[in-house]
Formats: structure tokens, sequence, C-alpha cells
């Protein structure tokens, strides 16, 4: 059954999508984040599309649910949690084959302690100050790591304004630390007689869109891949489109008179004759109180303002003065995605919110079904 409020996922624009940031990193091994549910998409669907057709070298989470998740849906691409476990998930993550994120001695410790089976990579932290060792302790920690028996498979760092030209000094600062770092310990591993490190890996989306990528092997582009820039206003290079449409049909028709109030705390008024729509979908579903009398949605490839404040389950929309309602119940909307000539994004939608197009489709709940096409 098709519910009245569902999103569509369409995985040959994702495949399309992973081919274009492919064209842009070469030969790099590609993690893809499939963490917050697949931004939104579905982080089974998604990871099973990515690995039947062999388009993905690792996938990354955030947590360890998300991380089991995938393992009992039969996901068997090595994933890596990309924060620090906590010591009472280690023996979980180490059964599932999922990687973890070393950032100090406490945690070589504790996964040493459990007989932590799995890889490890190290976080190094390099001016976001979030997560990781500094630089300079960089060598000591993999060193300890290595001694206390784990199999350390990466080092990586984050960058948090790669996506922005303000940014871009601040970025190849960081990435020459990191790469730094990186050479004196694969230099002491081989002086040690050691394999090097396999993967290391700097490139989000926007270090991949416009950074030089250089002592990079493995790239973890996360927004590109569904579709959206991490920075509406950077550079265009990469010919991808939004993966998501968002649709739901209209439950309910009414007509107003002028003064009539539509909604809670009574924050829309009609002053004229209106036909007012209501749609089966609200901030539970994911579609932001945020967007009460600003945000707008599609039928018919017109566009109609939201009348009123987002109720937690539906909407209601304003049709317009007319002497006949332009829709029907039953009538698809389209919240994201194109209708005729009209089209919304994430990005329009963030913009009204005060906020990004990752937050946008995070947003989608899992009570909104996902169809996959």
């Amino acid at each position: 059954m098709l519910y009245a409020t569902h999103a569509i996922i369409d995985l040959q624009q994702l495949g399309a999508n992973v081919s274009a940031v492919r064209s842009k990193i070469g030969d790099r091994a590609l993690l893809v984040p499939v963490k917050a549910n697949g931004y939104g998409h579905g982080a089974v669907e998604v990871s099973r599309y990515l690995q039947d057709n062999r388009l993905a070298n690792h996938l990354a989470v955030a947590n360890t649910p998300e991380a089991l998740e995938l393992r009992e849906a039969g996901i068997t691409l090595p994933i890596l949690r990309l924060s620090p476990a906590f010591p009472e998930e280690l023996s979980a993550l180490s059964d599932a084959n999922v990687s973890i994120t070393i950032v100090d001695e406490d945690g070589v410790r504790q996964a040493a302690e459990v007989g932590f089976r799995a890889p490890v990579h190290i976080a190094l932290d390099t001016g976001m100050h979030r997560i990781g060792v500094d630089p300079s302790g960089a060598l000591d920690l993999a060193t300890k790591a290595q001694q206390a028996g784990l199999n350390v498979e990466g080092l990586f760092t984050h960058l948090p304004v790669s996506d922005v030209e303000d940014g871009r000094e601040f970025t190849v600062a960081q990435l020459k630390a990191f790469n730094s770092a990186a050479t004196l310990i694969q230099q002491n591993r081989r002086d040690a007689g050691l394999p090097p490190i396999k993967y290391v890996h700097a490139a989000n989306s926007g270090a991949v869109l416009g950074h030089d990528l250089s002592g990079i092997n493995m790239v973890r582009p996360g927004i590109i891949i569904y579709g959206y820039y991490p920075d509406p206003a950077s550079g265009k290079n990469l010919d991808i489109k939004p993966v998501l449409t968002w649709k739901t049909k209209v439950s309910a028709l009414r007509k107003i008179g002028p003064g009539e109030t539509v909604g809670y705390g009574r924050t829309w008024r009609a002053d004229t004759d209106r036909w007012i729509a209501t749609v089966p979908v609200g901030y539970a579903d994911g579609y932001s109180r945020l967007l009460s009398n600003r945000g707008r949605m599609l039928s018919g490839g017109v566009s109609y303002p939201i009348a009123g404040r987002v109720c937690m389950d539906q909407t209601m929309l304003d049709l317009g003065d007319c002497e006949n309602s332009p829709l029907k119940v039953g009538d698809e909307v389209t919240l994201l995605g194109r209708d005729g000539d009209e089209q919304i994004t994430a990005d329009e939608l963030a913009d009204a919110m005060g906020t990004i197009n990752y937050e946008v489709l995070c947003l989608i709940a899992k009570r909104v079904p996902r169809v996959y096409k």
C-alpha cells in the first residue's frame, strides 16, 4: 500500500551521484556516511543498494545502534563508527566487525581490555575541536594502539569550513597538519617493519568539491551523495541531483470567509473568501513548525502557501480566493521535489527555517514510509 504521506527515494539517482563523485576522486576509496538514517533516505536500503552495486568501499555511522541495524539487515561492507564508542558497547561492535574511532589512550586501553578484534581508526583534531588527538600526539597514540594489539586501519580528521571560500586558508592549514602527522606515522611504521596504515581520510563533501586531496586515499562525502551541495553558494561543479522527493495528499477542504482564522494560535487570518486545504503531514513527520506561515507546497504545478501553524500531524494550505476549490480531496501534494515547472528543494526549506539542507533531510521521521525506485 502506498500511504498518503511518503518519501520517494530514487536509487538510480543515488548511483548517478556516486558516479559523479568518483569522476572527481579518481581511484581513491569511497566511504559513504549513512548515519542519521542515511541522511533521511533510509540507511538500510541505501546501504544495500551501495553494496549490491559495488558503489562504496566503506560505510560510516554515528552510533552503535546504527551500525548493528545494518549488520542485522545483512550489510557486510566495512562500517566505521565515526564517534568514540563507550566501553559497554565495544564487545557488540567487535562481534559485529564494526570499526571504532580512537581518540585517546583511554580508548586504546578499553578496546584492548575487551580484546577488540575489528579495525580501529585514529581521529586527529586539526582544528574543529570536537574529537581527536592533537597531531603532535598522534604518533604516540598510534604506536600505543599498535602495541596494544589493535589493528590500526585508518587515520582521519574533519574539516569544518571546507565548503566555503572564507574557510580555504583554515582548511589548507588543517590538511597540511594532518598530512604531516600521517606521514610521520607511516614513516615510523616503515622503520619498524610494519605495513602502512591502509586508509588516510579527511575529505568531506566540501573538500571533494574544492580542495587538494594529495595524501588522502579515501574520501567520505556525505551530502553530495544525496544530491545537495554543502553550501548552496559554493561552486556547483558536479552533476548531482536530489535523491529524495516527499509527497502527501489533500485530506480535507473547506471555504472560509473574511476575518476567519486558521490553525493553532490563530496566526493566519483570511482577508477575503478563501479555500483552505489540509494535508496529513506535520512536525511529527519532520516537516518543521518553523515553516508555519512561510513555507509552501505544490500541487498540479501550482505553488500554495502554508496557512497558519504547522501542526503535529497536519498542515493547512491557502488555495486562494476562488469560487471553486482548485484541488480536491486525494490530490497529490509535493513537499520536496518537482511538480511541473515548480520545484521545492531542501535548500529552499532550509533557508525558510534558518538552518541547513542536511537538517531538512535528516528531520524526515521514520514514520514517513520510504518508497524505493
